[in-house]
């Protein structure tokens, strides 16, 4: 006969403690088994087969499988298409519930669709939860109904909410007994699954009262140790917005509103998919791009002559991590200096950033291009220079990176004053073609 039970299906939500989903599902009137499903619709889109992130999964699953083994059950983990997984699960088990988080990107709102839908014509449920944000799809909106697309109200009204919400808890953590074990199982290897794995260091976490007190006052310095670092453990859900939340509340109001930013850029990804492939200001898919690959390609490897530029791009190849203020202006400098489409740097950070979620990616790339909503104006354009004197006046970033760094290291690949001329001609004129048409 074969066993009842509830899934808790894991998805960029890899922690057992202040889960919405897992806390629900132990909840329920059966035990439970936790599940994890390497994905080929995700992984064959991954350009690299040392894909650092997979490392980070891989290593992540066997904490939580060991987590789980304490407490008298553990992980299964599967390498298969999500549905095929679950009809073989179905067979296997008497599946009565599946439970999982909410997920907003367009790839994950299909297939949860699909799997809903699955779930349904063989009478299993299928329950869903907020888990990686505060306030998402429809939570925050203006009062004519209509979605904000410019931060500042946005994130006033996000607060007020706020104010007025209890922020709930899921223990999740109290409950792991109900959670079943299975025969001894293994999980697979990445070499199994068709990657290899890679060594991976991550900076810790920095969530300490008096760094998060003094992070508007660190924040845009990359020499120092001005940031919490949390962004990667929030990508992959290892840490619960909800406590971080509770800490900006308390801290800095400052922090707070960076993860304000983040779901921002999830509420605009999920009314506003066409930003995927699109400018969100459609008027920007006029620019006549030059597109340069051999200035691309300097790009990436950070061999432009700008010092702050290629000290961010050789951070990110070395660690798939690069500083904020950094990004900004690496990205400007792609879209604005070489006028090279955006979409190219946002694709190059896709593959290397370990930190990548697609709405964040995707709208700070249109904020630095001037495409996008709530954006930085066409005719912001950072001077590399300038931004060294004031957020690494010592050189101590730059000397991090560029190891063998001279003043006079490598030739700019482009004159400032020559860049930023063309740039605003052909920012000026795709957005006046638009309005004349």
């Amino acid at each position: 006969m074969r066993q009842e039970l509830s899934i808790c299906w894991l998805r960029r939500d890899l922690r057992l403690n202040d889960h919405a989903a897992l806390y629900h599902a132990l909840m329920s009137n059966y035990p439970v088994l936790v599940i994890f499903i390497f994905d080929p619709e995700i992984l064959d889109k991954l350009p690299d087969i040392n894909d650092k992130r997979l490392s980070f999964i891989h290593h992540q699953l066997n904490k939580l499988n060991d987590e789980l083994i304490i407490n008298g059950s553990s992980l299964l983990v599967k390498h298969d298409q999500v549905i095929p997984a679950f009809e073989k699960l179905s067979k296997q088990f008497n599946l009565k519930e599946v439970y999982t988080n909410h997920d907003y990107e367009p790839y994950a709102i299909d297939r949860d669709k699909k799997v809903a839908e699955f779930l349904s014509g063989n009478g299993i449920s299928f329950f869903t939860f907020k888990d990686q944000v505060i306030f998402e799809k429809t939570d925050i909106m203006k009062s004519d109904g209509s979605p904000y697309t410019v931060f500042t109200p946005y994130s006033r009204r996000w607060r007020e909410a706020l104010s007025k919400l209890e922020i709930p808890e899921y223990p999740s953590e109290r409950y792991l007994s109900k959670c079943i074990q299975l025969e001894p199982l293994t999980i697979p290897e990445l070499e199994d699954i068709g990657f290899k794995t890679s060594k991976v260091i991550l900076p810790g976490i920095h969530i300490e009262e008096e760094l998060i007190r003094n992070y508007h006052l660190t924040r845009n310095l990359p020499s120092v140790v001005g940031t919490s670092q949390v962004s990667v453990h929030l990508r992959f859900g290892t840490i619960s917005v909800r406590h971080l939340v509770k800490l900006g509340i308390q801290w800095n109001e400052h922090w707070l509103n960076e993860l304000i930013w983040r779901e921002f850029f999830m509420m605009i990804l999920f009314h506003y998919p066409h930003v995927v492939n699109n400018s969100f200001k459609k008027k920007y898919d006029q620019i006549q791009w030059i597109n340069n690959e051999k200035e691309f390609e300097s790009w990436c490897r950070g061999e432009t002559g700008y010092p702050f530029v290629d000290a961010g791009m050789r951070q990110l190849n070395e660690t798939g991590l690069m500083h904020n203020r950094v990004r900004m202006i690496v990205a400007s400098f792609l879209c604005k200096h070489l006028l090279i489409d955006w979409r190219w740097g946002e694709a190059y950070f896709a593959g290397k950033l370990f930190d990548y979620e697609l709405s964040s990616n995707n709208g700070n790339w249109q904020w630095a291009s001037g495409s996008g909503c709530d954006s930085a104006p066409y005719f912001r354009i950072f001077n590399p220079t300038a931004q060294t004197l004031k957020f690494d006046p010592k050189l101590i970033y730059i000397k991090t990176w560029i190891r063998d760094f001279k003043m006079d290291y490598m030739m700019p690949i482009v004159q400032h004053e020559f860049a930023r001329k063309r740039a605003l001609e052909t920012y000026k004129r795709a957005v006046n073609e638009t309005f004349n048409n």
